[in-house]
């Protein structure tokens, strides 16, 4: 079913200086918020733990209400016009929620009446498929693994078609086949024109899928630009290489240590050759060096470390 196209000036979604503050306005979730995105867009956002980003998406999708600001999907309020709203879109939650007493299929079939739609038995065949649910499709909830579970939960959010699909944290602790079969079936129909907003801490997903990225600390946007901008106005060349020894206090500033592996950024040749000089000055042996681009998550890392605090 082909995506409505929107009027050329409205985006799929709208965040207006949407703030969020609790316990009478002491902790602010969000402060001022405010970005579109755009029909058909793949774009990621991208922020901490405490960054605000289950906030928004709790926001946009009704199960919260902003202390300020407007929130639209296709043009509809989320709260003053929210049954048009909810039914634009198709979110995929972080939590494994389901009902026990339904099959696979039943569940979706129950999906699908909530919002309406009747004889679209096509359409569920065709999910279980993609999803690698077919084999499933008759099980009780209670008896599909927890990656099995989380499978059936995209196929609910997307029963109805929505034109907006939001995917939070969809693949974390998932297996890499589940993470290749939903990205594949995502990827279609973000071809076909449904727009996506994804949350993720896998950020070479990000960098894989998305094509703009906003990024989140403290409740506020830090960064927000294409994908290849991002990478382009923030990177730089990166020393990757694994030892075991200790690294050279004057490296020690510059460095990323995550077990053997050491990253060090570098902004030049010259500065490529000083690094390798102070390891081979301290007797630090290094194995499977690799000198690149800088990737999305040193970018991230970054932004972050330069953010206001």
């Amino acid at each position: 079913m082909p995506i409505q196209p929107l009027p050329a000036d409205q985006p799929a979604i709208s965040f207006q200086n949407v703030s969020k503050t609790y316990r009478g306005g002491q902790v602010r979730a969000l402060d001022g918020v405010s970005f579109d995105i755009q029909p058909g867009e793949f774009f990621g956002l991208l922020g901490p733990n405490g960054a605000g980003k289950t906030s928004l998406i709790s926001i946009l999708a009704g199960l919260s209400q902003a202390s300020g600001g407007a929130v639209k999907v296709h043009g509809h309020d989320v709260v003053s016009d929210y049954a048009a709203a909810r039914k634009a879109l198709g979110i995929v939650p972080q939590e494994l929620v389901f009902d026990p007493f339904f099959s696979v299929r039943e569940s979706l079939k129950i999906q699908s009446g909530y919002f309406g739609v009747k004889g679209n038995e096509a359409w569920i065949d065709e999910l279980l498929e993609n999803l690698g649910l077919a084999d499933k499709a008759h099980a009780n909830m209670r008896q599909l693994s927890g990656g099995m579970k989380r499978r059936v939960l995209v196929a609910q959010a997307l029963v109805h078609r929505p034109p907006v699909i939001v995917l939070d944290e969809p693949t974390a602790g998932v297996d890499v086949e589940l993470r290749q079969t939903l990205w594949a079936f995502i990827a279609r129909l973000n071809r076909e024109g449904h727009t996506v907003l994804l949350t993720t801490h896998y950020l070479e997903e990000a960098e894989a899928l998305c094509q703009r990225i906003a990024m989140l600390k403290q409740g506020r946007i830090v960064a927000l630009d294409s994908t290849s901008e991002l990478l382009k106005g923030k990177a730089s060349t990166m020393l990757r290489f694994k030892t075991d020894a200790a690294l050279p206090a004057a490296l020690l500033d510059q460095s990323r240590v995550t077990g053997r592996i050491v990253q060090i950024k570098a902004h030049d040749a010259a500065e490529v050759e000083t690094i390798l000089s102070t390891l081979r000055a301290a007797g630090c042996p290094v194995e499977d060096l690799e000198i690149g681009r800088a990737d999305l998550e040193d970018v991230f890392l970054e932004i972050m470390q330069g953010a206001h605090q």
